[in-house]
């Protein structure tokens, strides 16, 4: 196994081991993809290859969209609407996170087996990732396939979380 680099990450993370067919996990890969329950994003995307948002400030444009998905969000709980995701067979502790790789706490996976997962992540805006990923290890797995927006918010996490790690590590140097 090659030099993985981790850093620490409180992350949880719900997934299940693929057995046979797996259309029912793509199938709700697809669905997760944010620009399909994501009206107002896929809107403010278009908008922007137009470029009719050239002369509205990024920042606040970004915010007004954020809260109108906010009231979207009240919207469906006053009405008691919820997203129908998979019903999956595990949820685990991540105890840290490398750039295609991560670590799971307590959980043992069996080798080179392939899993579905979802993990909420505390990016902005706040949602699910899906992903697929392979067994390298008990308890090390291998991100396969991601969504392209997914892969740069867990890089970005990624470096916030190296960031934070080496300001903790000068601040106890320090002390």
């Amino acid at each position: 196994m090659e030099n993985i680099r981790f850093v620490k990450a409180p992350l949880k993370i719900k997934f299940e081991e693929i057995s046979g067919a797996d259309e029912k996990y793509k199938r709700e890969f697809d669905q997760l993809v944010s620009s399909d329950e994501d009206s107002i994003g896929q809107w403010l995307k278009l908008a922007k290859a137009r470029g009719e948002t050239g002369d509205s400030d990024q920042v606040l444009l970004n915010l007004i969209v954020e809260l109108h998905r906010k009231i979207d969000d009240l919207s469906a709980f006053i009405k008691n609407e919820k997203p129908s995701y998979l019903k999956l067979a595990f949820e685990e502790d991540i105890s840290e996170i490398g750039f295609e790789h991560f670590k799971l706490l307590n959980f043992e996976l069996e080798k080179d087996k392939r899993y579905y997962a979802r993990i909420p992540m505390p990016v902005f805006p706040k949602r699910e990732f899906a992903l697929f990923f392979k067994a390298i290890d008990k308890n090390i797995a291998q991100i396969v396939l991601m969504h392209e927006l997914d892969i740069k918010d867990w890089s970005s996490y990624m470096s916030a979380r190296e960031r934070v790690m080496i300001r903790e590590a000068k601040a106890l140097k320090g002390v």
